[in-house]
């Protein structure tokens, strides 16, 4: 690691050319008391993303050796992939995140947080508050988008126990400051990009969180760009063509096996394991067809045979029956 960088900012794009320039803007007028280096990992943009780079960057030529621009000669095809190989690039003692259509608003913030983290050993990572804001830069409004940021109403500090029970998350992905827990090498962050295509904000929070506790500002300093429309090449907009909830099982049960292995399996497994089995056989029963029904007996393969019961061998059919009594029995009680 590089004694002269304090902190590395993971700058994440690809199709960004009309946010990026606002992005890499906001990360380079960050005024800090320490040096810092801005690791962009722009994974073969088909759009102007790579030329506005390449121009903003020759803009600030006093901090020319800490713009570290990774410009992939091929798209890797998982946003995840980019992340992860961006981060292996990362020299600081700390890391940040953002990515090429959200920005800071806070010019002190990675101060502030890197000051905070100084003062508090006891703390891995610290985050704070954002606002979101439509494609137009305009704050949005709308209540129901709104209660999408809720998942991120969380202040104080925030242990591994809060990410398994609370149905919260400590903060988002661009509010992230973290120590680089990545050179000691303590796990295999491979998971990182195996687990899923584009969900990495997860799964670096359970990196964190397996190893400390994450405390969160009210402060709001970065802005989140929540846009979710047909056609749409960002997260939000892609999750409409994707089946979501059979994604969060299928992660949910990656990341289960991976924290198995790394840390060892705790109650609150097999409580998940057994609701996400519930939740294939509801979308079987519903709709009985081939993908729903590899759903559900991967879900019983593993959640049920390896996780809930792995002391029994229940079959696929038997179990399901008993989880629709179980669930009938419920609501008649």
């Amino acid at each position: 690691m590089n004694d002269k960088i304090k902190l590395s900012v993971i700058f994440i794009t690809y199709n960004h050319e009309r946010y990026v320039e606002r992005a890499l803007r906001s990360v380079l007028s960050q005024k800090t008391n320490f040096p810092f280096e801005v690791v962009v990992g722009e994974d073969c943009s088909t759009d102007a993303t790579r030329d506005i780079l390449k121009r903003v960057a020759e803009d600030y030529p006093e901090k020319k050796e800490n713009i570290r621009l990774l410009l992939r000669e091929k798209n890797l095809g998982r946003p995840t992939l980019n992340v992860y190989l961006t981060t292996k690039e990362c020299r600081g003692e700390y890391l940040a995140y953002l990515e090429g259509d959200d920005y800071w608003t806070d010019e002190y913030k990675l101060e502030k947080q890197v000051d905070f983290l100084e003062e508090h050993p006891e703390y891995i990572a610290c985050t704070h508050g954002l606002t979101m804001i439509d494609d137009e830069d305009r704050a949005i409004e709308d209540p129901e988008i709104l209660k999408v940021g809720e998942l991120y109403e969380w202040n104080g500090k925030f242990t591994y126990e809060d990410f398994k029970y609370s149905g919260k998350w400590p903060g988002h992905y661009a509010t992230v400051v973290s120590r680089n827990i990545y050179p000691a090498e303590k796990y295999d962050y491979t998971i990182l990009y195996r687990a899923h295509d584009f969900v990495d904000d997860a799964v670096i929070l359970l990196f964190l969180l397996i190893q400390g506790d994450i405390f969160r500002m009210e402060e709001r300093m970065s802005a989140w760009r929540y846009v979710r429309k047909k056609g749409g090449k960002n997260w939000n907009s892609l999750a409409m063509e994707r089946n979501l909830i059979r994604d969060d099982c299928y992660l949910s049960q990656t990341m289960t096996k991976w924290v198995r292995k790394a840390v060892g399996l705790s109650e609150y497994a097999a409580i998940r394991a057994e609701k996400d089995f519930g939740t294939a056989l509801k979308m079987w029963m519903k709709h009985p067809d081939r993908e729903n029904y590899k759903f559900l007996k991967d879900m019983y393969d593993y959640n049920i045979r390896e996780v809930v019961r792995p002391e029994g061998d229940p079959s696929l059919f038997s179990y399901s029956i008993r989880t629709i009594l179980r669930g009938i029995r419920k609501k008649l009680s």
